[in-house]
């Protein structure tokens, strides 16, 4: 199970680290709102832990900006005591909330509750890079910001994406795209996998994630 803690207090984070791997979570840390969120499209964590008064962002905004684009549980931990601060985190999208100082066997009683209600990985994001695909809202992030794709880039970046790690034939996409695979293929495909790989790539020229296989199709490697 990965965690993402998102807090700038660097004690409270190293004491959270030891604790929580030693009780089997892979931790991963950020120290301000926009690493937080950032961190969250290239880790995929399956829990986010997340102090409200940090740098950047604070942590209503980080809510907000996650909500966007996943589902992935949020469990509040801050030394706001109010109400009306509880709320207002509830309200933005978080799962859970606890008050600092806390009883840690309390904090592993949270998580372990939010973990069973958590959706399993995968089931409805592909992550690759600082990607994520999300199949059921149908769109795309890349380190947190919305990406546009045209209804055409979204299609193949779509059929690639629920096939991860497997060959995707020319014929296969054309079929997917335009409904038939008897449609020549004159360039389209090469033209739109050249303007995904704009959008997605880190260097386009020399792509990681959406390769060509010469003479038979593509291939999406997380």
């Amino acid at each position: 199970m990965k965690l993402l803690i998102a807090d700038d207090d660097p004690q409270m984070v190293r004491a959270l680290r030891i604790t929580l791997a030693a009780h089997g979570y892979e931790v991963v840390v950020a120290s301000d709102g926009a690493a937080a969120v950032a961190t969250a499209a290239q880790a995929h964590p399956d829990l986010i832990m997340l102090d409200l008064g940090m740098p950047q962002l604070d942590g209503i905004e980080v809510i907000q900006a996650l909500r966007g684009w996943t589902s992935v549980p949020i469990i509040v931990v801050s030394g706001r005591t109010g109400s009306a601060d509880k709320v207002e985190a509830l309200d933005a999208g978080a799962d859970d909330f606890v008050t600092k100082p806390f009883q840690v066997d309390e904090l592993l009683a949270r998580l372990r509750a939010l973990s069973r209600r958590a959706a399993p990985a995968g089931e409805s994001t592909v992550g690759f890079g600082d990607v994520v695909v999300d199949l059921a809202t149908k769109t795309v992030t890349r380190s947190g910001a919305r990406v546009h794709l045209t209804p055409t880039e979204w299609r193949m970046l779509e059929h690639l994406a629920r096939h991860p790690g497997a060959l995707v034939t020319r014929q296969d996409l054309l079929k997917e795209i335009w409904g038939s695979e008897q449609v020549a293929d004159s360039g389209y495909l090469r033209l739109y996998m050249s303007q995904l790989r704009k959008k997605l790539e880190r260097e386009p020229g020399s792509p990681e994630h959406l390769l060509t296989e010469s003479g038979m199709g593509y291939r999406l490697v997380l």
